[in-house]
Parts: C-alpha cells; structure tokens; sequence
C-alpha cells in the first residue's frame, strides 16, 4: 500500500466522535474509520518499515474496567514502531514522538544509575541539548517534585533524574503537508533527529545497559 499523506476526514471523524462517543456512531462510521483513519496509517507503516520496523497500530477502543469515564472509544489514533517510534492522529492533528514514556522498576534503576555516572550522564546531557539544537521538544515524564532518594537536590543532573520516562515530542497540528507523501518524510525526519536521546536510552537503558560508565 503506497502511503499518499493522511485524510483529512480523520479529523472530523475525531471531531464528530468527541460528541457522539458512542457504538451507534461507531458503527455507523467503521468503514469510515478503517478507509480514513487507519488505512493511511498502515500506509505509512509499510513506507517506514524498512528504517523502523514494522509498525503496530493501537486498538481504538478505550479500557474503562478502572476509569470513571466509560466512553468506550479512543480520540485519537496511534500507532508504534518496532525500532522505536510513536506517531498519533486526532481532531488536532498529527503528532509523533519517541523514547520512554514510562519505565518499569527496573529501567528505572538503570535511567537512575546511567544519570549519575559522569560519562553516561553527560552523554544523555549533551544528547538532551543536540535535540533540542533540532526544534524538537523533550519531556519527562511523570516528573518527582524533587531528586528521588539517594541523590542530592544539588546534583549536576537533578532534572533530569526527577523523570520517570523520558521522550521526544512534536505536535504539527495539520500543517500544509499533512495529506501529502511528505508526512512520511517529516515523521521520519523527527524519527532521527530525535536518536540522540533514543539511542542514549537503548544502549544504557533498554537493552539493560548497566549505566555505571
């Protein structure tokens, strides 16, 4: 499937869905869905794959066992790469991103360590500035008002060691490519300026990097 740029009806299917949230809507529109929503986004997985794996594309429907809100679908559509990768479409448009969004126990411990040691810490440091040098954003996630316990309000990386995750992020809304071949080309553009930090989380982070460098 040759990617030709996303729909732009799959902004006003989000718009409509925002207000009808609800399975008549849904069922009234699933063929609308699949043709305007998903289909460019399998498009474009087909037209990455070869730089970032295969591309997998999340279930529309929301999880409400826990949630007080029991709207049963999601406002957006997002899809993730097997290399690494995030890209989102909604009523506001696209968005991308990449990193971790959230570390388990154990990542964490190795974020945490990697931070501290001088080599690896300013690595990610200077990783961290080169991105930001590209007009991408970064965001730690889920972020501790101050250091975790063990390191020091002080320390060079405090910042750095609140967050509990660590991405890259762009929102373009819908620029004037949004439903041209370029989209492919600006994600994947996003998808390696962004490596500075993705790949500093691979190696020290991920793949059980022991981050004591």
């Amino acid at each position: 499937m040759t990617f030709t740029g996303f729909d732009e009806d799959a902004l006003a299917f989000y718009r409509e869905l925002t207000v009808h949230n609800d399975k008549a809507f849904w069922l009234e529109n699933r063929e609308r869905y699949e043709t305007r929503v998903a289909g460019p986004l399998h498009a474009l997985a087909d037209a990455l794959e070869p730089e970032f794996g295969a591309g997998k594309l999340f279930r529309p429907y929301r999880d409400v066992r826990f949630s007080a809100d029991k709207s049963p679908y999601k406002l957006h559509a997002a899809m993730t790469f097997e290399r690494g990768g995030y890209v989102q479409v909604s009523a506001e448009g696209l968005a991308a991103g990449a990193g971790a969004h959230q570390l388990d126990k154990q990542q964490l411990d190795r974020y945490r360590r990697a931070v501290d040691a001088p080599n690896t810490g300013g690595e990610l440091t200077a990783a961290v500035e080169a991105v930001r040098a590209a007009g991408i954003g970064i965001e730690g996630t889920d972020q501790l008002k101050t250091a975790p316990r063990g390191f020091t309000a002080d320390h060079p990386r405090a910042e750095l060691l609140r967050y509990k995750g660590l991405i890259t992020w762009e929102q373009w809304g819908v620029p004037d490519w949004f439903a041209t071949p370029e989209a492919a080309e600006r994600i994947a553009g996003f998808l390696h300026d962004s490596e500075p930090v993705t790949e500093w989380l691979r190696v020290n982070v991920l793949d059980g990097g022991d981050g004591t460098s």
